[in-house]
């Protein structure tokens, strides 16, 4: 069933997620399920009291998505349940920040009038528009073409005034508004040299650390404590939700005759066109690749680096109109042929041939997933796992995610079950079975813990700093013993002295620096702020204890300044503004009452789907 299914997803992916929404609306709004009803005018989310429906917010994900699967229809695979709920993620916060600029321009009386939307247009078309083939002269936007454009009634017809229209409505605002927030910026010199300082001033140091292990005593820290730590410390201790989940995997196994297959079927179709096929027929009719082998194969231009290694070094081997022997990837077998070459740059065709399971193989794990799905998937039993587990013989094993990141195992991706873990699962449920690449897989969520700053949600991350903090204090007695000694003799006797190792910089500026050192902290400081051939005395922060003699120094050229001085204003103007813009839109963010129904909703779903 499962090898029929993967056989035609292709075709019937896209009706599929059609029909789940349009049946999802049909459902709900008829009030089958006896649950509470999900109309077309249910919220997904409210911001500020005003609402976002769940319909519109779907809509928008599934272009995305739609989208995000067209680009990457040359690798032949379907986005993973992470990549959907990345894109989903994405739609939403998108909506959310749209809202609120709506609300602040209100707010503020930010409004456009016609003939401002008119003089944009004319004078200020979009990026899209101005790459626009038809309207560049010699590979350069030329106006005049545009504006004969805008007069004609093809701009009409054709949609282009409207889209002009909307586009200016929705960014002109927003100029406005960003141009209110960053307005009256200016760095003065003394701020400039500084920067310029900090960027070119140079050190060499030579330095001992003391990074001590965190011990058992460490951590043996009371409840009160740690409470009272958390408080003094509470903005660093935000964490996304987490969980760990059990997988059962059943692997696709692609034998050594399953290659020799794909790799003689496409000798074949090697010798087919050296006996005069033509190239593009043979890949519109056979290549894997189902973006360029409905265009004959063509990948279009192609300069080095973009291609995968082995592909690109074949590639680069051929003459013009050359057709190369078969390649093998990590995505299957290639012919590739070089329709041009001008210096760097390749005109190329391939066709892909993709190695598969055979169809007996394929068929015996389909029918263990199938077996697997039946008895496990969607499943809120917790046993029901360990069922299929036994009964299929497999061995299940743990992973531990986080919110917003794919799950791994041995350095491995497991796609999609750490997206399902937190899009509503309840301790205990099992998950569908996702049909990856690789095989099949489902997972049991055994534990989820929420987010935020709550203190037993990082409880245990708190004990861990304390630890620390504790193990560095008990370094600092020692880095002050090597820190006499070596004023008594040198940095380099006391710490052989100690069996230490001295570490040199050699010149450096406070970034290089800052990556000798582990981090960028007090030590940094330090290093720029003694003079030449001064030992410093014990330097602690927050992940070891520093002891330190700076070598050399090279102080910032003021007259290289002066004559960079306009150019830098104008890049740090331009920082400020794009610091500040983003500050803004964060506060305007965490200012607003914003209820996110998406769970709940997703979890609703998903009873109802068992039921």
């Amino acid at each position: 069933m499962l090898q029929t299914m993967r056989s035609s997803a292709k075709v019937v992916m896209w009706v599929l997620l059609a029909s789940f929404v349009g049946g999802f609306l049909l459902v709900e709004t008829s009030g089958l399920l006896g649950r509470s009803a999900v109309t077309p005018t249910t919220a997904v989310a409210s911001v500020n009291g005003a609402d976002i429906l769940y319909t519109d917010w779907q809509r928008r994900s599934q272009q995305m998505v739609q989208q995000q699967q067209q680009q990457q229809s040359q690798s032949g695979r379907s986005l993973t349940q992470d990549e959907i709920s990345r894109i989903d993620n994405q739609a939403f916060d998108e909506m959310v920040a749209e809202l609120l600029l709506q609300q602040e321009y209100e707010r503020r009386g930010i409004t456009v009038s016609d003939d401002e939307l008119r003089d944009y247009a004319r004078f200020a078309p979009p990026q899209w528009v101005r790459s626009a083939p038809d309207l560049q002269t010699e590979g350069v936007f030329d106006p005049a073409k545009y504006q004969r454009l805008l007069a004609s009634s093809q701009a009409r017809q054709s949609g282009l005034l409207v889209s002009l229209e909307q586009y200016f409505r929705g960014e002109v605002p927003k100029q406005k508004l960003f141009e209110q927030v960053t307005s009256g910026m200016f760095v003065p010199d003394a701020e400039l040299w500084r920067s310029w300082q900090d960027a070119t001033d140079s050190a060499s140091v030579s330095f001992v650390v003391f990074r001590p292990s965190i011990t058992a005593a460490d951590t043996a820290v009371s409840e009160g404590e740690l409470r009272k730590y958390y408080e003094a410390h509470r903005s660093e201790f935000d964490r996304p939700a987490h969980a760990s989940l059990s997988v059962l995997y059943i692997p696709r196994i692609v034998s050594a005759a399953d290659s020799a297959a794909v790799r003689s079927r496409i000798t074949a179709l090697r010798a087919e066109i050296a006996g005069g096929a033509k190239f593009e027929d043979v890949a519109k009719r056979e290549s894997a690749d189902s973006a360029s082998g409905a265009d004959g194969g063509s990948l279009g231009k192609s300069t080095r680096g973009r291609l995968v290694p082995a592909f690109e070094q074949v590639a680069y081997g051929l003459k013009a109109g050359e057709l190369s022997q078969p390649v093998l990837t990590q995505f299957g077998y290639h012919l590739i042929k070089l329709d041009a070459r001008a210096g760097d740059t390749l005109t190329l065709r391939h066709i892909l041939l993709r190695i598969e399971p055979s169809d007996s193989s394929a068929a015996r794990v389909d029918r263990s997933a199938d077996q697997l799905a039946r008895i496990a998937a969607s499943s809120e039993q917790p046993a029901k796992f360990d069922e299929a587990a036994r009964t299929l013989k497999l061995t299940p094993f743990r992973v531990s995610v986080v919110e917003g990141e794919p799950a791994q195992h041995d350095g491995k991706y497991i796609p999609s079950v750490s997206a399902w873990a937190f899009a509503g699962a309840s301790a205990g449920e099992s998950s569908d079975l996702f049909d990856a690449e690789d095989g099949y897989y489902i997972a049991r969520l055994d534990t989820l813990s929420g987010g935020g700053k709550t203190f037993d949600a990082v409880r245990s991350a708190v004990r861990e700093r304390v630890g620390l903090d504790r193990a560095v204090e008990r370094a600092v007695p020692d880095a002050q013993a090597l820190a006499q000694a070596a004023r008594r003799s040198s940095l380099e006797a006391a710490a052989a002295a100690k069996g230490m190792t001295v570490t040199k910089t050699g010149m450096t500026t406070r970034g290089g620096a800052a990556q000798q050192f582990g981090s960028l902290g007090e030590a940094v400081g330090a290093a720029f702020a003694l003079p030449a051939s001064t030992l410093s005395a014990p330097i602690r922060q927050r992940d070891g204890v520093f002891v330190m003699r700076v070598d050399a120094r090279k102080p910032a050229d003021r007259a290289a300044f002066d004559t960079q001085k306009t150019d830098l204003r104008g890049r740090r103007v331009q920082q400020l503004r794009q610091q500040r813009l983003q500050m803004f839109l964060e506060d305007l963010r965490k200012s607003a009452k914003v209820t996110d129904n998406r769970k709940d909703i997703n979890a609703q779903l998903r009873r109802q789907a068992v039921t």
